[in-house]
């Protein structure tokens, strides 16, 4: 159970070329661009990389991890955070606890993609937003066999039930904004 959960250094996790290619800023932007969210849930936070970005717009910051040196690392550069331990698949907070749910290179981890993905909009008020792998066998990141297809990805969330569905190809990596409130149907 949890073979493709990451366990590598920290020092790896805020590589320069690593910091590169997940595009931190616009990713934060495109997970506030239009709504309103004073708090996010960054889950699998690892460091606390977009922890510190989040914090860095002024939302008061939630980072879940399962590993509890990689929460001791995201205490230090994000000392107004809240880190806590546990899975994704079972989220200690109740329903509708944050504005912005965020999951950053961790949704591929997850066992049991539909109760991982109900579990994240849960927790949201307002939106869900993912950030992958592309699904394709390159030397960074996950083999191919760990990744999850784009279509993977839609088709869970709308049968988990989210309003809005987006994805956006960005330059090395792909994200998904699913919304709660919003009403429309999958766009590309």
């Amino acid at each position: 159970m949890h073979e493709r959960r990451y366990s590598a250094a920290i020092e790896r996790l805020r590589a320069p070329e690593r910091i590169t290619l997940l595009e931190i800023e616009r990713v934060t932007a495109l997970s506030l661009e239009g709504v309103s969210a004073g708090n996010v849930m960054d889950i699998g936070t690892g460091s606390g990389l977009f922890a510190e970005a989040f914090a860095g717009r002024g939302l008061a910051v939630t980072g879940v991890d399962t590993n509890p040196e990689m929460l001791a690392a995201a205490r230090e550069f994000v000392p107004d955070g809240d880190f806590v331990q546990g899975a994704f698949e079972e989220l200690p907070f109740e329903d509708a606890s944050f504005d912005l749910v965020f999951l950053g290179h961790v949704l591929h981890e997850a066992d049991d993609l539909l109760h991982a993905l109900a579990e994240a909009k849960r927790c949201a008020r307002v939106r869900v937003a993912i950030l992958e792998w592309p699904y394709k066998e390159e030397d960074k990141g996950p083999p191919q066999h760990h990744r999850l297809q784009p279509d993977d990805i839609l088709l869970a969330a709308s049968a988990v039930g989210f309003s809005r569905i987006e994805w956006i190809t960005l330059e090395h990596m792909e994200y998904f904004r699913l919304g709660i409130t919003e009403h429309g149907g999958a766009h590309r």
